[in-house]
C-alpha cells in the first residue's frame, strides 16, 4: 500500500492490452502462491525473520524479485503487522522484536513481486487460532469489505464507488477504516496513481464534508484494493522506524488487498489463491 498523498485522480495513468493482462496475472499468482506456501508456516512460535526468508527464497526460486528488497532503504520480502500494527511491519523489529508470533495473535502478511517486469502486489490476515469473537469479526468484516470493493469495479463506475461501498460496510459494522494509507496504481510500477482510498466521505477536523474524487474507471486500469480497518478509532501512529503504522488507541486493525484490472464487463482479480485460500481459517494443509 502507499501513504496517501497528492497523486492526480484524473488521466494520465496506464491503460492496458490483453498482453499485459496475462503479465499480471502470472505475476499475481506468484505473490498468491507465496502466500499459500506460508499458510503452513504461521503457527504459534515462529519468528517474523524465519517467514521473510522463507518468502525471499520461494520468490527467488519461482524466477522473480522482491519488489520491497531496497525499496526506500527496506531491506525485506515481506511486511508482517499483528494486531494493532496496520501496515509496514518489520519482520524482527519492534514491535514485533523479533519475538514469535503467539496463539491469539492475528497478523496481515504483505507480499510483493516482480515476474517479467510486471507487480504482482497482495496481502492477507493470517489467526493463529484460538482467537477471539471480536478479532474473527474484524478479519471477516475487513474480508468482506474487500470484496465489496471489488464489487462495485466496472466501467463507469468511480473510485468513490469503491470506498463508499467499503467506508458503508465497516461503519455498519462498528469500525472505522484508516484513511492514512490507500491502495494504488501498478503495473510496470510498483506504485502508480490513482489514489485508491477506502472511504467516500469524512468530516476534517473543522467538521466538513471530505469527498473522496468521482474519478471514473476505465477499461485497462491497473490498481489495488487494500482496506484497513480497525476495531476502534481510525488514527494512525507512525513509529519511529518511518515505516511501521500502529493503531494509536492500540485497538486490533486487520487488512486484506487484491491486484486488479478492470475489463470490459468487470474485473479481473490478478491475486485470488491458487489453493483457495484466500481467508482464515485456513486449517492445516
Amino acid at each position: 500500500m502507499s501513504r496517501l498523498s497528492p497523486s492526480p485522480q484524473t488521466p494520465p495513468w496506464p491503460l492496458h492490452n490483453e498482453e499485459d493482462f496475462e503479465g499480471m496475472r502470472r505475476a499475481g499468482q506468484l505473490a498468491a502462491s507465496c502466500l499459500d506456501m506460508l499458510t503452513r508456516e504461521v503457527v504459534p512460535g515462529v519468528d517474523t525473520l524465519t517467514l521473510d526468508r522463507l518468502a525471499r527464497e520461494f520468490v527467488l526460486d519461482h524466477g522473480a524479485v522482491s519488489a520491497t528488497i531496497g525499496y526506500r532503504g527496506y531491506r525485506h520480502a515481506l511486511c508482517i503487522s499483528p494486531n494493532h500494527v496496520i501496515c509496514h511491519g518489520i519482520p524482527g523489529q519492534k514491535p514485533i522484536n523479533g519475538k514469535p508470533l503467539r496463539e491469539g495473535d492475528i497478523a496481515n502478511i504483505d507480499v510483493t513481486v516482480v515476474l517479467d517486469g510486471w507487480h504482482g502486489d497482495t496481502s492477507r490476515m493470517y489467526t493463529l487460532d484460538p482467537i477471539s469473537v471480536k478479532a474473527q469479526r474484524l478479519v471477516d468484516v475487513t474480508f468482506e469489505c474487500l470484496w465489496k470493493g471489488i464489487d462495485t469495479v466496472r466501467p463507469g463506475a468511480t473510485l468513490r464507488d469503491i470506498g463508499q461501498a467499503i467506508q458503508s460496510h465497516a461503519e455498519s459494522a462498528g469500525f472505522s477504516v484508516v484513511r492514512d494509507f490507500c491502495g494504488h496504481g501498478l503495473g510496470r510500477a510498483f506504485h502508480n496513481a490513482p489514489n485508491v482510498v477506502h472511504y467516500g466521505e469524512v468530516k476534517d477536523h473543522l467538521g466538513r464534508t471530505q469527498t473522496t474524487p468521482d474519478t471514473p474507471l476505465t477499461e485497462g486500469m491497473f490498481f489495488t484494493i487494500e482496506p484497513m480497518i480497525n476495531a476502534g478509532k481510525p488514527d494512525v501512529r507512525m513509529l519511529k522506524d518511518g515505516w511501521t503504522a500502529v493503531t494509536r488507541d492500540r485497538s486490533l486493525t486487520a487488512q486484506f488487498e487484491h491486484s486488479l484490472g478492470v475489463t470490459a464487463d468487470g474485473v479481473d482479480v490478478f491475486t485470488r489463491s491458487p489453493e483457495g485460500l484466500d481467508r482464515p481459517p485456513y486449517g492445516a494443509s
